[in-house]
């Protein structure tokens, strides 16, 4: 279990407490595709639905999140897949997505306005969908950066990683344990793309790309899909399938828009509010999922969210030990900065490894008897800050006696 301490007061009731995530369903990453973002998604659908023993049918609610099923949005979506809806969801929040597909699908079921929720998120990387994507990702991004020749991601998170580390003190060395930590937890994660293993020192002699980023800082992108069911508890004990409870979700957008350039996220306006409403508090916790686009972001969800200080960082990594087996894990599958970062997907990543985690059905190491878990989200960046952020307390559901089915991963070489 994480060593914090804090813990709050009586737990508050969140309308979750018959909701349940389930059918973590993974689409194996490629570096490159040529197939459309329809594929990828079709292909989660369709192995998620096999696994958990439904039908099309059996859906009737759906969220969708997606860079490039443009200019199809999750309306368009539904003909591709032959899908009739009562209820359905475009959620193009970036990393900031599963999280927040999660507490939409969780109220409308509450609402009664859908039984069965698929939450889908996937991307294709063909040789110019990086590109494409960046050109129309944001135009604010695009109006402050490209005058000075400047259009991709890594300028605008140097720009937050610089002023962070400054305005903290932070080194470049607790990047680099964070991300031969996750490096460490993908050599067993059968999607990860980066199968070497990394050290500090090489992290730090890599070749700088936008300083005081370099090599290992950065997400390499590609192609894949993660998805996963939100339905009433009683329903997934009936079908069979191992389930996770969400405590909490907490979501916000365009926090502390008055910082010059980002150093802090939502999460520090709802924190409080998430760990009363869980009943638990950091110490809890007994594992850590976050968006790692870059590491300076995942010590930023770290920080907002509790676990420690604001600008202690240093101290606290170099103290704990970030892998599977360890003090303090943190991204068990590796995260994107090792997986891979399929577009939207890594907004999903989280989670799904999460519920693999707490349902005892991990495809890499283990967490051991891990029952409760922090998923944060983070995401849609424009020029020097993300304005979308969210989390999520999980907690192990009591598992059907029997498991009729279980969760599926795939590598999938047809549509669905």
């Amino acid at each position: 279990m994480i060593a914090i301490t804090g813990r709050p007061g009586k737990p508050m009731s969140t309308g979750f407490e018959d909701i349940v995530i389930t059918a973590p369903t993974s689409v194996a990453y490629t570096r490159f595709s040529n197939e459309s973002a329809h594929w990828w998604l079709l292909a989660a659908l369709r192995d998620m639905l096999a696994g958990a023993g439904l039908r099309p049918a059996d859906i009737d609610g759906l969220t969708v999140s997606s860079f490039t099923l443009h200019p199809d949005s999750a309306v368009g979506f539904t003909q591709h897949a032959g899908l009739s809806l009562g209820w359905l969801e475009h959620l193009p929040m970036g990393g900031a997505s599963g999280v927040i597909a999660l507490r939409r699908a969780a109220r409308a079921i509450q609402c009664g306005d859908a039984s069965i929720v698929a939450c889908l998120s996937g991307d294709t990387n063909q040789l110019d969908s990086f590109r494409q994507t960046l050109s129309r990702f944001s135009h604010f991004s695009n109006d402050a950066a490209w005058p000075y020749g400047s259009g991709g991601a890594n300028g605008y998170f140097a720009l937050i990683a610089d002023h962070y580390m400054r305005r903290f003190g932070i080194a470049r060395e607790t990047f680099g344990q964070i991300a031969a930590a996750q490096r460490s937890n993908a050599l067993s994660y059968p999607h990860a793309l980066m199968k070497t293993p990394l050290s500090v020192e090489q992290y730090l002699d890599a070749r700088m790309i936008a300083s005081p980023l370099g090599l290992f800082d950065c997400v390499m992108p590609c192609a894949g899909a993660e998805s996963f069911m939100v339905m009433r508890a009683d329903m997934a004990h009936r079908l069979g399938l191992p389930a996770v409870r969400p405590l909490a979700i907490i979501e916000r957008h365009n926090g502390f828009a008055e910082d010059p350039v980002q150093f802090r996220g939502g999460w520090t306006y709802d924190r409080d509010q998430l760990w009363q409403r869980a009943g638990c508090a950091p110490a809890d916790m007994d594992f850590v999922q976050t968006y790692d686009d870059y590491p300076v972001i995942s010590l930023m969800q770290l920080e907002d969210l509790g676990f420690f200080e604001k600008g202690a960082g240093d101290a606290f990594i170099a103290g704990h030990d970030l892998t599977c087996g360890g003090s303090f894990p943190h991204n068990t599958s590796g995260g994107q900065l090792s997986v891979g970062q399929a577009g939207a997907a890594g907004g999903f990543l989280g989670i799904v490894e999460a519920v693999r985690q707490l349902t005892g059905s991990a495809i890499g190491a283990a967490v051991p008897n891990a029952r409760r878990a922090l998923v944060s989200g983070f995401g849609m960046v424009n020029y020097d800050r993300g304005v979308c952020s969210a989390a999520a307390v999980l907690e192990r559901a009591n598992q059907p006696a029997t498991a009729a089915r279980h969760p599926t991963t795939t590598e999938s070489e047809a549509a669905a």
